[in-house]
């Protein structure tokens, strides 16, 4: 594995602190592909070595691909989940809305990792002045209509990418897994928002009972996923980038069957046979808490830019 170029990863809370493996590696180089680093693919239990940070218990890849390999992928990566973008809109617009419940101020709203740009429509529909999407995927990007593509920039998330307190809502759905540095990504992040602006992000519970049943078998162990979260490590890590967490809470999704169907870890020919034979009932769909978790916070008021030490 070594003309893979594999880094070693840091618990981004407690840097030096001990690992304890939980699962061995399972990838090979063939593991990294456009297609496989694609969003929504069906699982297939390839994941890098996992580890518990033996102080804060958080779970984590370690060692990884290279982070600039890492990028390319993403902007190589394929807009795969077409199909599923209703169901997905119900979801996140129903955690779009408990948001604003917080009193969050329709004015700028910025979402990292928009895909091909189906919320930003939403979120304008629900009254945002201004809607200003990220997204590394070149195809991703592309499949968004021609007035929404005027609001997506195409490129990584990054330092410098928005001046200092431009946005009155960041939010960013099923993202944070996949980030090489989580803590220093949300330090840009409260950068990037308004003083009293409002935060909220969903990603995977590695308490989920889901994964707990399922193990290394569940789809969250995945070889895209460098950190994964439960409601304590996620609290803990909004809270040292400087936000106030207002509401950690596992969530529910909004899911075809057979999507679902395409989530459980059967044999491939049995999956493969069950899929197709669901495919043209995708009127059949539920709401369940499968295995996420949500986070809405606040930028105190009180507080401004400088309050905040990046990591060096």
């Amino acid at each position: 594995m070594s003309d893979l170029n594999l880094v070693p990863t840091q618990c981004p809370l407690c840097k030096d602190a001990d690992d304890v493996e939980i699962y061995p590696g399972t990838f090979s180089p063939d593991s990294f592909s456009a297609e496989i680093f694609s969003a929504r693919r069906l699982p297939d239990q390839v994941h890098y070595r996992i580890v518990r940070c033996d102080e804060c218990g958080l779970i984590r890849s370690n060692p990884v691909i290279e982070f600039s390999r890492l990028d390319q992928l993403y902007e190589e990566s394929l807009f795969t989940y077409g199909d599923e973008v209703e169901n997905i809109t119900k979801t996140y617009v129903h955690y779009l809305k408990k948001l604003l419940s917080h009193g969050a101020k329709k004015g700028a709203y910025l979402e990292i990792g928009c895909g091909n740009g189906f919320l930003l429509t939403e979120a304008k529909k629900l009254g945002f002045e201004k809607v200003i999407g990220v997204e590394p995927s070149c195809d991703a990007a592309s499949q968004a209509p021609p007035k929404t593509q005027e609001s997506i920039v195409q490129e990584m998330f990054r330092a410098g990418l928005f001046e200092d307190n431009s946005f009155d809502v960041i939010c960013f759905f099923q993202v944070l897994d996949h980030i090489e540095n989580p803590l220093e990504f949300l330090e840009i992040c409260y950068r990037a928002l308004k003083p009293g602006g409002h935060i909220l992000g969903l990603n995977h519970n590695v308490d989920s009972v889901s994964a707990k049943i399922l193990k290394n078998r569940s789809p969250i162990f995945d070889i895209e996923h460098i950190h994964l979260f439960n409601p304590d490590t996620m609290g803990k890590i909004f809270t040292r980038a400087g936000f106030r967490p207002l509401q950690v809470t596992p969530v529910a999704n909004y899911y075809s069957i057979s999507y679902l169907i395409r989530l459980i870890p059967l044999p491939g020919r049995l999956k493969d046979f069950l899929v197709s034979l669901l495919q043209s009932a995708k009127q059949l769909r539920v709401w369940v808490r499968l295995g996420n978790l949500m986070l809405i916070g606040t930028k105190d008021p009180m507080k401004g830019n400088d309050d905040l030490f990046l990591n060096e």
